[in-house]
């Protein structure tokens, strides 16, 4: 299981208030959300943001309250995978639970940059930054994890079983 995109990169400490704002929870529609994902801080991200793209954030991405309007709207923003040096373990639990992969691993939230052309290789770990041509280990998703990746989100695979 591999994804390739362009980087969104952004700092630490981004909260689900910053992803999507409170003012747009009114609505269930999932691409609704994504047409407000990350616009309190990057207001042309939706227009920059392309199928498969990867988001980099820094230490606690995804702090904050514990709603899956977060994951949701950044994964149907178009964006496949989200790395980071930490995530928020209510966000972690709720990306996972919609299937939205995330890697935590700090040496790639360092080094990558805004833009990189990256590659992720679920099955290993591994992250290759193409721009740059290096490579970062991230901890590989236990099989139960990739199920519910590959599954579109845990409901999904509870239900395929």
């Amino acid at each position: 299981m591999n994804v390739n995109g362009r980087i969104h990169k952004y700092g630490d400490n981004v909260d689900t208030d910053v992803i999507i704002p409170a003012r747009y929870l009114n609505t269930a529609d999932h691409k609704e959300l994504a047409s407000h994902c990350m616009e309190d801080i990057d207001l042309d991200f939706t227009k920059k943001v392309k199928e498969g793209d990867i988001m980099v954030g820094g230490a606690n991405f995804g702090c904050g309250s514990s709603r899956e309007h977060a994951p949701i709207a950044i994964k149907h923003s178009g964006i496949s995978c989200v790395i980071a040096k930490t995530f928020a373990r209510i966000f972690f639990r709720n990306a996972i639970n919609i299937g939205l992969a995330i890697l935590e691993c700090p040496e790639a939230s360092d080094k990558i940059d805004n833009g990189d052309e990256v590659t992720v290789d679920f099955d290993t770990g591994v992250i290759t930054n193409v721009t740059k041509n290096e490579t970062y280990q991230a901890e590989p998703f236990p099989e139960f994890i990739k199920d519910i990746i590959r599954a579109d989100g845990l409901m999904n695979s509870i239900g395929k079983r």
